[in-house]
C-alpha cells in the first residue's frame, strides 16, 4: 500500500484551490459538497465559477499564487495549465505542512484525490495513486450498479440507531453480528424497498432480541481452490468476510488468507506428512469449542473439502455435536491444477474416465487397487503422491501400463510458481528428484498428458522436460 487512505473532515474549513478553469472548477465542487469553505486564486474564472462566486458558494481572491495565501488552509489543490506555479504551490504548502494535491502531477503530491462514489454517508473512495486515474475511474462506474443509492438510506437508518446498540450490545462479536445482520437480511431489503418506517420498527425488535439472546455459533466448511484467489466462489468470499474465528491449513494460499476479514482470529491447524499441528480429532473439537462460544468459525481448506480434505469427518463431528453448518464447495485440485496445466482430465481420443486416489502411504506401502487404477484410455490423479510417487510409477508399470506411459508432476498449481514436469512412468522418479519438486504437488497420468504441449495457456509457470 503506497498511500494511506483517509477522510479528512473540511467542513467549514478553509480550502485553497489555485486555478480557475475547468479542472478546478471540478475540485471546487467536490470540496464544496464536502461542505469546505473554498478560496480560489486565479487571475481569471470560467463562468461557472463567476456563478458559484455570486452565489456565496466559493470566495475568488483574483491574483497570482502567493504563499501568503496559504495563511490558515486545511489543504490545498494546484489546478493550473503552468507548471510553474503548480510546483511553487507544492513546494509553499509542504513548506507549511499542508496537505497539497497537484492535478496530474503525483510526484508533487502529499495526497491524491480519489474517483469518488459518493452514497452519503456511505462513501466509497477509489485511487490508483496518480498511476492510472482513468481505470480507478473505469472501477468506479463498476461499483455504481454494485451499491445502488438506496445504500445510503440504510446507512443513514444505522446511524440513527448507533449510540442506542452501542449501550444496549458489549464491544466485540455480539455488536459486530448485530450489524451484519441488519445489512445483509430482511431490515435492509425493507430500506431498499423504500419501506423504511417497516424497517426501523423492525431493528427495534431485532435489538430487544439481541439483549436478551445468547449468540448462536455456527461453522463454514470453506473450500477455497487450488491457489489462485480468483477461483474462489461469491459465497465462499462472503463468509470469509463474516467469520469471527478462522482454522486454515497449510494449502491455503497468502493471497486467499489476505481476503478473510482483517480483525478475525486466525489459527493453523495445517497437516503435512508425519507433522500434524493438531490431530484431526482437536481440530473437530475446537470446531465445536468455538461454536458453543457464539462464534462463527470459518474452517478453510485448500481444493474441495470434500475430496480428500476431510470435510465429512468434520461435518460428522459437528452435526453429532448439534453445530449448525454451512458447505461451500472449492474447485477441487484436480479440475484447477489440471486446466492450469494445460491437461483435460478427459478427452474423446485420449481418455473417458478419470480416477483421484491419495498417494499418501503408510508405512512405505499402499494397499491401492492398482489393477483397476492401470488402465489405457483413462486419466488416472493422485493426491499427495509426491513422497511415494517412485513405488506408484513403479506398480502402474508392473500391473500392465507401459514405462513409456505419459506422466506429469504438477507443483504449485494455478499460482505463479506453477511448474510442470512432464515425463512417462519410467523416468519420473529420477525427473521429479533431479528438479527437487515439494509439496503441494499434484500427479495426473494418462494420454491427455500429451495435450499439455498443445494446450499449456498459463503463462508465467515454469516448463519442465525429462
Amino acid at each position: 500500500m503506497n498511500l494511506l487512505p483517509i477522510f479528512l473532515n473540511v467542513r467549514g474549513r478553509t480550502c485553497i484551490v489555485v486555478g480557475g478553469g475547468e479542472v478546478a472548477s471540478r475540485k471546487i465542487g467536490v470540496l464544496a459538497k464536502a461542505g469546505a469553505h473554498v478560496r480560489v486564486v486565479s487571475p481569471e474564472l470560467e463562468p461557472a465559477l463567476h456563478a458559484a462566486r455570486e452565489a456565496g458558494t466559493i470566495e475568488w481572491l483574483q491574483a497570482d499564487f502567493s504563499p501568503d495565501h496559504l495563511a490558515g488552509a486545511t489543504l490545498a489543490i494546484a489546478a493550473t495549465d503552468d507548471d510553474a506555479v503548480n510546483a511553487a504551490v507544492s513546494r509553499a504548502a509542504q513548506d507549511l505542512g499542508i496537505p497539497v494535491n497537484v492535478v496530474d502531477s503525483p510526484a508533487l503530491c502529499t495526497f491524491i484525490m480519489p474517483s469518488i462514489l459518493d452514497r452519503s454517508p456511505l462513501i466509497v473512495a477509489i485511487s490508483s495513486g496518480g498511476a492510472a486515474p482513468v481505470l480507478a475511474r473505469m472501477m468506479r462506474s463498476r461499483l455504481e450498479a454494485l451499491i445502488p443509492a438506496s445504500y445510503g438510506r440504510l446507512a443513514s437508518l444505522a446511524a440513527r440507531y448507533r449510540e442506542r446498540v452501542k449501550n444496549r450490545l458489549p464491544a466485540g462479536s455480539a455488536r459486530r453480528i448485530f450489524w451484519e445482520n441488519v445489512f445483509d437480511g430482511g431490515i435492509a431489503e425493507r430500506v431498499f424497498a423504500g419501506q423504511e418506517d417497516i424497517a426501523a420498527r423492525d431493528l427495534e425488535a431485532a435489538l430487544a432480541r439481541a439483549v436478551h439472546e445468547r449468540p448462536v455459533g455456527e461453522v463454514y466448511l470453506v473450500g477455497a481452490g487450488p491457489g489462485d484467489p480468483d477461483l474462489l466462489t461469491f459465497r465462499a468470499l462472503r463468509l470469509m468476510q463474516k467469520a469471527d474465528v478462522v482454522l486454515h491449513d497449510a494449502l491455503v494460499s497468502d493471497a486467499i488468507m489476505n481476503l478473510v476479514r482483517k480483525d478475525a482470529q486466525r489459527i493453523f491447524v495445517g497437516k503435512k506428512a508425519s507433522n500434524h499441528t493438531l490431530p484431526q480429532q482437536d481440530i473437530n473439537a475446537l470446531m465445536v469449542q468455538l461454536a458453543r462460544e457464539g462464534k462463527r468459525v470459518l474452517r478453510i481448506k485448500g481444493g474441495d473439502p470434500f475430496i480428500f480434505g476431510r470435510g465429512g469427518e468434520e461435518i460428522e463431528s459437528l452435526a453429532e455435536q448439534g453445530i449448525s453448518f454451512q458447505v461451500v464447495p472449492g474447485i477441487s485440485a484436480a479440475n484447477g491444477v489440471a486446466s492450469y496445466a494445460g491437461i483435460p482430465l478427459t478427452h474423446r481420443d485420449h481418455a473417458q474416465s478419470v480416477t483421484f486416489v491419495t498417494g499418501h502411504l503408510k508405512n512405505g506401502t499402499s494397499n491401492l487397487d492398482w489393477p483397476a487404477l492401470a488402465r489405457p484410455h483413462h486419466t488416472l490423479v493422485v493426491y499427495m503422491g509426491l513422497e511415494a510417487i517412485a513405488e506408484i510409477c513403479r506398480n502402474l508399470v508392473a500391473h500392465g501400463l507401459p514405462a513409456t506411459h505419459p506422466v506429469a508432476l504438477v507443483q504449485d498449481g494455478t499460482t505463479p510458481r506453477q511448474r510442470v514436469l512432464v515425463s512417462t512412468l519410467g523416468q519420473m522418479p529420477e525427473a521429479a528428484r533431479n528438479a527437487a519438486f515439494k509439496s503441494p504437488s499434484l500427479i495426473i497420468v494418462g494420454e491427455v498428458v500429451t495435450l499439455h504441449d498443445r494446450l499449456n495457456w498459463y503463462e508465467g509457470a515454469q516448463d519442465l522436460k525429462a
